[in-house]
C-alpha cells in the first residue's frame, strides 16, 4: 500500500525511543481515523500497529477484519502478538456491544488469540471488583478440563481468570488454588519487583490480602 502523506508524517514521529505513552499521546491528537489506522497497520511494524489499534473506529471492526488482523499478528513474536491482541481487546473490542458479543462467541474459536480474548475478558469482568457473572462454575469446569492442553497464550488467560475468581469469589477459592497446585503452571516463575506471580496459590493469596477479601 502506498502511504498517504498523513501516514508518512505519523510514522516520522515513531522511532526506537518511542514508548507506549507516546503512542497514546499521538492517538489522542488523531482521535478516530480508521483509514489511517489501516495504513499504519499495513506497515507490518509493531509500534505503528499498536497506534493503529488506538485510532480504529470500533463501529467498523467486524469479525472479518478481526480475522485479518489476527492473521497479520502471527508475523510478530509471541509476546508482540499477544500484546497486539490484548490492546485490540481493551481499546476496541470492549467498547462496543457488537464486538463484546463477538468476544463471548470465541470460547471454541479455531484461533488461539481469539480464545485468549474470550478468557481474558472473563478475567476482566471479575478483576474490576464488580458482581461476577453467574457462569463461574461452568468456567471453572472448563478450565480444569482444558487448561493443561491449551496453547500457552490461552493457558495464561485461563489461569488469570481462575486467579480472579479465587480472589473475588471465596466459595471457589480452594478450587482455584487446587487448579494451580495440580497444573503447576508458573510455579517458581521469577517476576519483577512489585508484580504478582501467576502461580495461582500465590496470586490468590497476595491479591486477596491486598483487598482484605
Amino acid at each position: 500500500m502506498k502511504l498517504s502523506s498523513k501516514a508518512e508524517n505519523i510514522l516520522g514521529q515513531i522511532n526506537t525511543k518511542t514508548n507506549l505513552g507516546d503512542l497514546r499521546k499521538i492517538a489522542k491528537i488523531i482521535k478516530t481515523d480508521h483509514d489511517l489506522a489501516m495504513e499504519l497497520w499495513s506497515t507490518g511494524k509493531f509500534f505503528p500497529r499498536l497506534l493503529a489499534i488506538l485510532i480504529m473506529d470500533n463501529k467498523r471492526v467486524s469479525q472479518d477484519l478481526i480475522n485479518k488482523l489476527d492473521k497479520d499478528m502471527h508475523t510478530h513474536s509471541f509476546d508482540e502478538r499477544n500484546q497486539l491482541m490484548d490492546w485490540l481487546m481493551a481499546n476496541q473490542l470492549m467498547k462496543n456491544k457488537k464486538t463484546i458479543a463477538l468476544i463471548e462467541s470465541w470460547e471454541n474459536s479455531l484461533s488461539a488469540l481469539q480464545r485468549r480474548v474470550f478468557w481474558y475478558y472473563q478475567a476482566r469482568l471479575r478483576w474490576t471488583g464488580q458482581t461476577p457473572p453467574a457462569n463461574t462454575p461452568e468456567l471453572l469446569t472448563k478450565i480444569e478440563a482444558n487448561i493443561a492442553k491449551e496453547e500457552p497464550e490461552v493457558q495464561w488467560a485461563m489461569n488469570f481468570t481462575a486467579g480472579w475468581i479465587g480472589v473475588h469469589e471465596k466459595q471457589f477459592r480452594n478450587r482455584c488454588i487446587n487448579i494451580g497446585e495440580k497444573t503447576g503452571l508458573y510455579k517458581g516463575e521469577m517476576v519483577s519487583k512489585g508484580c504478582t506471580p501467576d502461580y495461582l496459590p500465590e496470586f490468590i493469596a497476595i491479591e486477596s490480602n491486598k483487598r482484605n477479601l
